[in-house]
């Protein structure tokens, strides 16, 4: 088992699902209740890291982060390093490439919530911001879990993007699932095994903790 591997995917699944926590809440929220032209543009948009190959995208976000684009440059100047090929830089691709496991099911959440909610909470007196903490998170709750555990797992599990940007460096950038690729280039399966039987106990005990806590949920407020 390669526990530094394992750490730092641990840690890089952690930090994307707080930074899509409330971008997804906020971005969710918005295309739910507002109505614009060029919304559907918006929407599809958001989705493309599910339909794009992952390095596809993994080579888009290598391009704007390496060291000739203007981000790459800027960061550089300020850092004194690379963005590409850093954890930094992982982590912003792996939250750029998770937006759609985080929005979306928060977005359906924020649908589910009647208008008549909304119009009740207003000709109640409560403020928009007082709403939404009161009132709006409290019932979109289960879709936010939902969309926090996607964003883990998937993350665990990422190859491509997390190739394409980040390499493998011991440390750094080498997370579980490119330590599995290497460990089967070597021909070691036995190691492999091991590494992909954690993956896979990780996020089904993720995914499962999500369903439990929806179940019990849905039990309450039924």
């Amino acid at each position: 088992m390669d526990f530094q591997a394992l750490r730092l995917s641990l840690e890089l699944a952690a930090l994307t699902m707080l930074a899509l926590l409330p971008i997804g809440v906020v971005v969710g929220r918005w295309l739910a209740v507002s109505r614009f032209r060029g919304r559907r543009v918006v929407e599809a948009m958001l989705a493309l890291p599910l339909l794009l190959p992952p390095t596809v995208l993994g080579f888009y976000l290598l391009l704007a982060m390496g060291a000739g684009s203007p981000l790459g440059a800027l960061w550089t100047a300020i850092f004194g390093r690379p963005l590409a090929f850093s954890f930094q830089g992982l982590l912003l691709a792996s939250v750029i490439a998770n937006i759609p496991f985080a929005i979306q099911p928060m977005q359906r959440a924020f649908e589910s919530i009647g208008t008549d909610v909304r119009e009740a909470a207003a000709v109640c007196g409560m403020t928009r911001r007082r709403t939404l903490w009161r009132i709006e998170l409290p019932l979109a709750w289960p879709g936010i879990l939902s969309g926090l555990v996607l964003t883990f797992a998937h993350t665990l599990g990422e190859f491509g993007v997390v190739l394409m940007v980040g390499g493998s460096i011991p440390g750094e950038t080498k997370t579980l699932s490119i330590a599995i690729y290497d460990r089967v280039q070597a021909f070691d399966e036995r190691g492999a095994a091991i590494m992909a039987a954690a993956l896979l106990a990780i996020s089904l005990a993720a995914i499962s903790t999500s369903y439990l806590s929806t179940h019990r949920f849905d039990r309450r407020h039924g």
